[in-house]
């Protein structure tokens, strides 16, 4: 990964985290504020202070701290210090246990707002995505079972419409994690409805991750345009090899090329090598030299260089413009956030019990991996991006685990039903056994992360 790629990469990732920590901790620092409580300090990051400043009425002290991974907003309280008397009534320990449980809440809901919202944008200004026209699929498949053919478009899951593949995919998911029989709404390719059953009951929870699609034979039906270069992504392999939009590749690693998936099919099984490229550019032939970056995927690896085809004018059958009014597009975003945040419990949850592999858990590596990638392809991409990690920022925070704010709201609850607060001592071992599994959760991840790079 060349110095330039890897600078992009971090500061997508930079970009999305410190994002994501500011709008959590602001939830609880707004929602404080409005409950009468005095806010001491605001910081992005734990550990030293690298940055601070003093501002607002309360001289609320906000500062960017030496370790990245989290933040906290500190609140006037009488167990962490002296409280002064005129000011007893705002410390936090003295609100309410409704004050406290909201407060304390604010922060994950926020993230569960942005998701809405940045959803609510991208359906506002349209989204260019992939309709779900399906290929053959593979002899012997749940699909192919259920009498599916090419040329076929999914119109709706279970009578809820769908438009792209993205849609699809999120429901189907959905459906492999009940074990259920999908009922899929069909247009064929003269028009007419078609209605098919799709078993999932045969799909493992084990084996619900992102090779689902393949596994049920699902494909999308990729036409054979001819190999012209559309994109070149910013900092990618083809944009430092010189390739750039209308080149039209002609053989790579002297593989004759013709069609644009011929060019996807090498490119893919050839990461991390140095391939010999010839293209054609304004009718002179050229020849550079790329090396496919290596993308980690379920049980291997693949190449990628960073390149889209270039779509011939009025044949764009896969592509659709996803675009809604104001509110019919807040309605969306709603819908596509509970989706989410439920398949995100769901698998959790799945993890916790066995049935899922704890190798779907991704840590800082992979995420910034992520973040790189997405941002690279595009605005929508990253928001898109965006949307999905703070979801899963704000499900993570609501786990009733000690230490996390959804500890906290355990014991508030607690404190609720019992009419007085849980002991120091319970609170203490508490802390305890959520740093221990919070520190498990983040080796597990981090040792996943280490994994793919070596596998890969």
């Amino acid at each position: 990964m060349s110095a330039y790629t890897l600078a992009w990469y971090l500061g997508a990732f930079a970009l999305a985290l410190g994002s994501l920590i500011v709008v959590h901790e602001l939830g609880h620092f707004l929602v404080a504020r409005w409950c009468g409580v005095k806010v001491l300090r605001f910081s992005v990051g734990f550990g030293r202070t690298l940055w601070m400043r003093k501002w607002g009425v309360d001289r609320t002290e906000w500062a960017i701290s030496a370790f990245p991974l989290g933040g906290y907003v500190k609140m006037l309280d009488e167990r962490e210090g002296d409280v002064a008397p005129e000011e007893v009534h705002r410390a936090f320990n003295r609100q309410s246990v409704g004050k406290r449980m909201l407060i304390v809440a604010a922060g994950p809901l926020s993230n569960l707002l942005l998701a809405v919202l940045l959803y609510w944008v991208m359906f506002v200004q349209g989204v260019q995505e992939v309709r779900p026209l399906l290929e053959q699929p593979v002899a012997g498949s749940p699909a192919a079972q259920a009498g599916i053919h090419a040329g076929e478009l999914v119109r709706s899951v279970d009578g809820n419409p769908v438009l792209t593949w993205n849609q699809l995919r999120l429901k189907l998911i959905n459906r492999a994690l009940d074990a259920s029989v999908v009922a899929l709404e069909l247009q064929a390719a003269d028009g007419a409805l078609l209605e098919r059953q799709l078993d999932l009951s045969r799909i493992a929870a084990t084996e619900v991750d992102e090779n689902l699609m393949s596994r049920i034979g699902l494909a999308l039906q990729r036409p054979r345009w001819p190999a012209l270069v559309g994109a070149v992504a910013a900092g990618s392999p083809a944009q430092q090899a010189g390739l750039l939009p209308e080149d039209k590749i002609l053989e790579i690693a002297g593989t004759p090329i013709a069609f644009w998936d011929e060019v996807t099919a090498v490119i893919r099984a050839r990461p991390g090598q140095r391939l010999p490229l010839k293209f054609l550019r304004a009718g002179e032939a050229r020849q550079v030299e790329i090396t496919p970056e290596v993308i980690a995927e379920q049980g291997g690896s693949i190449g990628r260089i960073g390149v889209s085809v270039r779509a011939p004018e009025g044949q764009s059958p896969l592509l659709v413009e996803v675009r809604y009014g104001p509110l019919e597009a807040a309605g969306n975003a709603l819908t596509q956030t509970w989706d989410t945040t439920r398949l995100t419990l769901v698998m959790m949850g799945r993890m916790v019990t066995g049935d899922i592999s704890w190798r779907n858990l991704s840590g800082p590596v992979a995420i910034a991996d992520y973040a790189g990638q997405s941002a690279r392809m595009g605005l929508t991409s990253y928001l898109r991006f965006l949307a999905l990690i703070s979801i899963s920022l704000g499900v993570l925070n609501l786990l009733p685990v000690p230490v996390l704010d959804g500890g906290h709201l355990m014991y508030y609850l607690l404190e609720f039903f019992r009419g007085r607060p849980v002991s120091d001592e319970a609170l203490e071992l508490g802390q305890r056994i959520g740093l221990g599994l919070l520190g498990l959760l983040m080796a597990v991840a981090l040792y996943n992360d280490l994994n793919r790079l070596i596998s890969g």
